[in-house]
């Protein structure tokens, strides 16, 4: 029963230490694709905070993302399921857009604020 017991811990081990989705043919670097998945979360927030934002300047999420980084469809999956597969470098790449999102934050200076009269006025903070 102990062989067994140490056997099967043993392959659970081994099987979650490999990526299971297969590498890609055409495999994009981690820091493009970190820079695709920021691009996406800024484009999915403005249509969501701006719904008609993108729809007015006739922008397309997808076709955005395929166009700027020279990718089709195929590729991007492909390398979607082929980072998520590895729970580490996932991870990873959030953190890094996490960071990217806090100096953004940190950076906001030409954010309008509104003055006592209700005017929209810059902030130079």
């Amino acid at each position: 029963m102990r062989n067994f017991l140490v056997l099967l811990i043993g392959v659970v081990l081994v099987s979650c230490s490999k990526n299971p989705v297969p590498k890609p043919d055409n495999l994009l670097d981690e820091e493009v694709m970190t820079d695709i998945l920021f691009d996406i979360s800024i484009l999915q927030a403005t249509e969501g905070a701006m719904p008609d934002k993108l729809t007015s300047e006739k922008i397309n999420i997808e076709t955005y993302i395929y166009e700027k980084y020279k990718i089709d469809s195929i590729t991007y999956y492909q390398n979607i399921r082929f980072y998520a597969g590895d729970a580490k470098k996932y991870q990873k790449m959030h953190l890094e857009l996490m960071n990217r999102f806090d100096t953004l934050l940190k950076n906001k200076t030409n954010i309008p604020e509104k003055n006592k009269q209700n005017k929209v006025v810059p902030s130079f903070q």
